[in-house]
């Protein structure tokens, strides 16, 4: 038997103005792609913001559905629009937040396992890893590289293709 170890990396910061410009602005599209959020069930409303190469910018937000699980997540609906509209254009970097009304954030929201899984398609369709900002309003912000620091033993089977 042999003990194996992963370790990840990853940035924190206490307050959006000590993220680099480009990221701050993500962070705020983000917020402001919270604003199409249907969330009427949970009152749990969800953004993300895309930043493509080329500098366009990507939406999506959380869509509910009384048959639950018909709904779907924000990062979802921002990595779809990306993979059937702008796949030729890669992704730089997502951004990701959240608010409620029902209880204070004070740390980043992860992204659940099905979208980490896609985040890993997107990454896999483009060839390169993505940087991923989890931006909690009223707390700290997390930013990281790549989809294998939340998912280091993520399903991706080549032989599929």
């Amino acid at each position: 038997m042999t003990n194996k170890e992963i370790r990840i990396a990853f940035e924190e910061y206490n307050h959006i103005d000590e993220l680099p410009q480009p990221d701050k602005q993500l962070c705020l599209e983000a917020v402001k792609a919270m604003s199409g959020s249907h969330s009427p069930y949970s009152e749990f409303r969800v953004g993300a913001a895309l930043r493509l190469k080329s500098g366009k910018i990507l939406y999506g937000s959380n869509q509910e559905n009384v048959a639950y699980p018909s709904g779907l997540c924000a990062e979802r609906v921002a990595l779809f629009n990306w993979s059937a509209n702008h796949a030729s254009d890669p992704i730089d970097c997502i951004a990701v937040t959240a608010h409620t009304d029902n209880f204070e954030l004070l740390k980043p929201v992860t992204p659940c396992g099905a979208c980490l899984q896609v985040f890993a398609e997107c990454e896999n369709i483009q060839g390169q890893a993505m940087d991923v900002i989890l931006y909690c309003q009223k707390g700290q912000i997390w930013k990281t590289s790549g989809v294998q620091s939340f998912l280091p033993f993520l399903f991706f089977e080549d032989r599929l293709k």
